[in-house]
């Protein structure tokens, strides 16, 4: 396949330089390949390097280790064969549906006439002729997406890279966009010759590829295995070989992402941190309220079923509750804990106090508290939570893990937070200044 691909990844590994001049390495010997004429997927939860792959072959992004080739040649700078489409839309609101799709041909020099001509084209490939003149406003989540999708084949992209491009929609609409993807790759005489997708939905990528490249752990990720899915098209979820290849990647993500062994070092010790998975406390409760309503174990494939849950979100959920030590996961099962049963059997005030002893073992809280104790009036600022996140986790989303951060600490009272003024304190101090506003 090295002679063949169009672009490849040999041995790739990527550092993060943390703020103290360190590097944290986030990618470990990756190697992917995209053949003519196929469909790649990387699949993998949140944090497990997939956006950062594509990235990486796109040209975005240049690797601390290893090779990127585009047509056998070393990659130098973007990758000329690709277009991406994003997971957020990304329109301009002030131009057309037709406007939109032209800035991508303008910036590449190609006259007016002409990229007026391809604009028009690409926006009829995509299902939204007579919506050229349309602003974004006036579009579904569906027709926003599409427009993204003409603007990625206007410019006649060898391969087309999507990154969760099918997140942002309805489920009725995702599957409509996924087999008009599809539609649009099977015709041979024309570009996309070939498609590389980042999913965390196993549905999704069981119904599109050919090769599922599945991608696991955290600092560093690495590729955990690659599965062949010679199904024919068009594909029915429904039928038995399509459900037994979900079954299978089932299998090989939770023993990824939920292993049996623990490990051997914590956050402290390797000196990085733990992510924390995007999952609200009630996500977490109606876990292991469920549970308990069942005897207290489950089944991560038939609580995604019966709780309706994305496979992919449950695991996170499953994986929150774990780090909290608030259940455990031998193989497919979800048990509760000692601490998960004697949570979902108490009342309010014990929960909180339950809640707040399973945050104090994690690192980022207890240096937090630590901090806040040492501070005369027990506040700190904002922008200092900020500035540990992104010290301890640079290869995250630091907004979305302080929002995490507070939701979690608010549900057990452990910090308050005033969003007016940005400042985190403790709930003593809270306290202790509404009993002092009250008595005067």
């Amino acid at each position: 396949m090295t002679r063949e691909a169009l672009c490849e990844a040999r041995h790739v590994s990527h550092d993060f330089v943390l703020p103290n001049g360190k590097p944290l390495r986030v990618l470990e010997d990756i190697s992917v390949a995209v053949a003519p004429n196929e469909v790649v997927a990387l699949l993998g939860p949140s944090g497990s390097g997939k956006s950062t792959v594509l990235r990486i072959l796109a040209g975005l992004i240049k690797p601390s280790h290893g090779d990127v080739l585009y047509h056998g040649q070393p990659l130098q700078g973007l990758n000329p064969g690709v277009a991406i489409v994003f997971q957020s839309f990304a329109l301009y609101p002030w131009m057309t549906v037709r406007q939109n799709v032209e800035t991508v041909l303008e910036v590449r020099g190609v006259a007016r006439p002409e990229a007026t001509e391809r604009a028009v084209q690409a926006i009829a490939r995509v299902g939204l002729g007579g919506f050229e003149d349309a602003y974004p406003r006036e579009l579904s989540g569906g027709m926003k997406q599409r427009v993204g999708m003409a603007r990625a084949l206007v410019v006649d992209p060898e391969i087309l890279f999507m990154d969760e491009p099918f997140s942002q929609v309805d489920a009725l609409t995702a599957e409509s966009l996924r087999a008009e993807v599809l539609d649009i790759w099977s015709r041979k005489e024309r570009n996309p010759s070939s498609i590389l997708m980042v999913s965390h939905d196993i549905r999704e990528v069981a119904f599109m590829a050919d090769r599922i490249v599945v991608l696991g752990g955290n600092n560093p990720a690495r590729i955990r295995t690659v599965v062949r899915d010679e199904l024919p098209r068009p594909r029915d979820y429904q039928s038995t070989e399509c459900v037994a290849l979900i079954d299978q990647l089932h299998g090989v993500i939770t023993g990824s992402e939920l292993p049996d062994v623990a490990p051997t070092a914590g956050p402290r010790e390797s000196g990085f941190y733990e992510p924390l998975p995007r999952v609200s406390p009630g996500e977490i409760t109606g876990l292991l309220e469920y549970l308990d309503a069942r005897g207290g174990k489950g089944d991560v494939f038939r609580i995604a079923t019966q709780t309706n849950h994305e496979f992919g979100q449950l695991i996170t959920i499953v994986k929150a509750a774990e780090m909290l030590n608030l259940v455990d996961t031998p193989k497919s099962a979800v048990l509760l804990e000692p601490d998960g049963r004697r949570f979902v059997q108490a009342d309010p005030e014990e929960r909180k106090a339950i809640w707040r002893a399973q945050l104090l073992k994690l690192s980022l809280f207890s240096e937090i508290a630590t901090v806040l104790r040492r501070q005369r009036r027990h506040t700190i600022d904002r922008d200092f939570v900020l500035e540990t996140i992104v010290l301890r986790m640079p290869q995250e989303d630091y907004e979305k893990v302080f929002e995490t951060f507070i939701g979690w600490a608010r549900f057990g009272e452990l910090f308050a937070y005033d969003e007016t003024s940005g400042t985190i304190s403790t709930y003593e101090r809270r306290r202790s200044a509404q009993t002092k506003a009250v008595s005067e």
